[in-house]
């Protein structure tokens, strides 16, 4: 490891399982100082990020007096379509994905600006860049925010602050996002259909996203902001 990060605070939301635990994990190992947050119960900050309650707790348990790094993983990924998509569903999705990138830099913003190398990764998702029909309620959330990233990188900008703003937008990723539809095709059917789709022919790991990320956090991407990096495995690119 080289130390790309030593010393600096970040937090990381979704953090216990998947990209979140693999970025967390990266980080740690990368010599930054790590706040885990997840909605499950576990060795980490409980976090509901669709809730402004939660994150206010949170900010104000936070010992330190700045951050530097801000993660906005946390997502579920439920299926659904335009005939049969559901007011709730559509609400719970936009609330966790969406809501929850927008309240996740409002609230960490004012301790970002403390830092002199701020930076804030979101992690949409490829269906935020292209249509996807049985993932409708979560292809317009990643897509808002996509969009929302570069308003927030605009801002920070215009502002003169020290923080960056990109997003990362993974295809698919073998994390435990995929155990829907594990569960309702079947692991080899899953697995066979999604690497058909990507030119390199495999699901990408969590590790992989999370190099991306620490890439995008750290001082290499100093004059990046408002940036999508995708790593989809050449699927957007057919």
């Amino acid at each position: 490891m080289t130390d790309r990060i030593k010393n600096r605070i970040a937090l990381v939301t979704g953090a216990a399982s998947g990209i979140g635990k693999a970025t967390a994990d990266l980080f740690e190992a990368e010599g930054a100082v790590v706040i885990r947050t997840d909605i499950t119960d576990g060795d980490h900050h409980k976090l509901d990020v669709a809730k402004a309650s939660h994150w206010r707790r949170l900010i104000d348990s936070i010992e330190y007096e700045r951050l530097d790094i801000v993660v906005n993983n946390a997502g579920i990924s439920p299926h659904d379509n335009i005939e049969n998509l559901d007011m709730d569903n559509w609400n719970t999705i936009r609330g966790v994905v969406l809501d929850g990138v927008m309240l996740g830099c409002n609230h960490t913003l004012p301790l970002l600006k403390k830092s002199t190398c701020g930076a804030i990764v979101n992690v949409s998702s490829v269906a935020g860049m292209v249509g996807s029909s049985e993932y409708t309620s979560y292809g317009a959330a990643k897509a808002g925010v996509r969009n929302v990233t570069k308003s927030i990188a605009l801002h920070c900008a215009r502002k003169r602050y020290s923080v960056r703003c990109n997003s990362v937008h993974p295809g698919s990723i073998d994390t435990p996002i995929l155990d829907a539809d594990k569960a309702k095709y079947g692991e080899e059917k899953t697995i066979q259909v999604r690497t058909k789709a990507i030119p390199m022919g495999r699901l990408g790991l969590a590790r992989e996203v999370a190099n991306a990320i620490l890439f995008l956090a750290s001082d290499d991407a100093s004059f990046i902001t408002g940036a999508e990096l995708v790593i989809d495995g050449g699927f957007t690119a057919r």
